[in-house]
C-alpha cells in the first residue's frame, strides 16, 4: 500500500475510533469530536477546554447544521489543517 493510501487508511480509521459513540456510527457528536481533537490532534489544537471555541469549531464544520460533523465535514477540517501546516513549514524553510 503506499503511503498515499495508508494515510487514507488512517483518516477514516480516526474517524470510526471516534464516531458512533453517542449514536449515529457514521457521524461525529459535539462530545465525540471534542475527544477527536484533543486525542488525535492536540498538538496541533491543544488540549480543548473552552467551551465556545468547541462550539465555533463545531458550528463551522457542521456545513448541513445536521448537528453532526460526518466524514467529509471531518475530512474538510483535516484538508484546512494540512494545508496551513503545509503553509507553516513552507515559510520555515524560506527562513
Amino acid at each position: 500500500m503506499s503511503q498515499v493510501q495508508q494515510g487514507m487508511a488512517l483518516l477514516i480509521s480516526a474517524f470510526h475510533k471516534y464516531s458512533g459513540k453517542e449514536g449515529d456510527k457514521y457521524t461525529l457528536s459535539k462530545g465525540e469530536l471534542k475527544d477527536l481533537l484533543n486525542n488525535e490532534l492536540g498538538d496541533i489544537f491543544g488540549k480543548s477546554t473552552d467551551q465556545a471555541a468547541l462550539d465555533k469549531i463545531f458550528k463551522d464544520l457542521d456545513a448541513n447544521a445536521d448537528g453532526t460533523v460526518d466524514f467529509q465535514e471531518y475530512i474538510t477540517l483535516v484538508a484546512c489543517l494540512t494545508i496551513l501546516c503545509n503553509d507553516f513549514f513552507k515559510d520555515q524553510k524560506k527562513k
